[in-house]
């Protein structure tokens, strides 16, 4: 195995004294059997692209064997290694743990420390990989724990470095952990971090960190440092949420949307927002005293607007625009 068909030929010691000999039919069926071994060997395979990495998992299912690949990798990266290397290691890693779930299930808690190790790397692209390749052995039932161990080592590098790549990475990896009690203080130092990130450019990193401040507003002893934080642009996020939580409520009093019966999820915006057992209006008060002069208008508004809309069905009269209530200078 593991021999091309030249190789395969020199096996056969074909020397110029035997191919003299075998003439005619024997030389034929001499090299009938040469091509027919050579076609047999399967050159070994390469472990540096994904189809390579691919075909090892297909390997593996249909026989059963430990392809080695995981190992070997892991075994490599315990090695002194410059920062691309380490990279394209972990790159690798994070495959083989997708896609050779025996050998990944197989390995250890002392592999996710030295995974874990990495986030102290002086590049980025190496703690960048490294967050990767947690997240692909949090998926791994044995070694969230584990995993979760580095929780606090990866909202300091959310807090301390602004790139946009590792804010998707780190928090990718959060918000697929659960996040034990004694992160918590960590949690509410990040809490600038988070807004920033929410106001920044960058999508993908503002998605998944929506995703952990809404996972993180259903832990009581953390809802007021969410609702307290602030950032280099304090009220604008929320100004920008009253304005939407206004435009809302206008939308569902128009005549043309409340001309349909519309049933909504108990789980809905809705329901959150408009419902019966929604405390928003309530809420809001609060905002009337924000510092921010902004804040405390568009608060008033979206309250105007919500009791208008509980006004509607009885008096249609009784609400104005909101617009032409603040505009008169009241």
């Amino acid at each position: 195995m593991g021999m091309s068909i030249p190789q395969c030929l020199g096996q056969l010691h074909i020397r110029k004294g035997v191919v003299g000999l075998a003439t005619g039919a024997g030389f034929i069926y001499l090299l009938y059997k040469a091509i027919k071994a050579g076609i047999k060997c399967q050159p070994p395979l390469c472990t540096t692209s994904p189809i390579c990495i691919a075909r090892l998992a297909i390997e593996r299912e249909r026989h059963g064997r430990d392809s080695g690949e995981l190992r070997r990798l892991l075994n490599s990266l315990e090695c002194k290694q410059d920062e691309y290397a380490k990279s394209m290691i972990l790159h690798s890693i994070t495959r083989c743990v997708y896609l050779l779930e025996a050998e990944a299930s197989a390995c250890t808690t002392d592999d996710i420390a030295l995974v874990g190790s990495m986030l102290d790397d002086k590049d980025n692209s190496v703690k960048i990989q490294a967050l990767n390749t947690l997240k692909a052995f949090s998926g791994i039932r044995k070694f969230r724990l584990k995993v979760q161990e580095h929780s606090i080592k990866v909202l300091e590098l959310i807090a301390s470095i602004w790139d946009s790549e590792l804010h998707i990475s780190g928090l990718r990896l959060l918000n697929n952990l659960p996040l034990p009690d004694y992160v918590h203080p960590q949690l509410r130092r990040v809490m600038p971090a988070l807004m920033e990130i929410l106001q920044s450019d960058y999508i993908l990193a503002q998605v998944q960190a929506i995703r952990l401040l809404s996972y993180l507003a259903q832990k009581n002893d953390l809802v007021y440092d969410i609702l307290n934080c602030q950032s280099t642009q304090p009220g604008s996020l929320l100004f920008e949420v009253l304005v939407f939580a206004e435009r809302l409520s206008e939308g569902r009093n128009s005549p043309h949307y409340r001309a349909v019966k519309w049933h909504y999820n108990e789980q809905s915006l809705h329901e959150a927002l408009f419902g019966d057992e929604s405390r928003l209006a309530d809420r809001l008060l609060a905002l009337v005293i924000h510092p921010e002069e902004e804040v405390q208008i568009q608060a008033c508004k979206v309250i105007v607007s919500l009791q208008c809309s509980q006004d509607v069905g009885v008096r249609p009269s009784v609400c104005q625009p909101s617009r032409s209530y603040f505009n008169s200078g009241e």
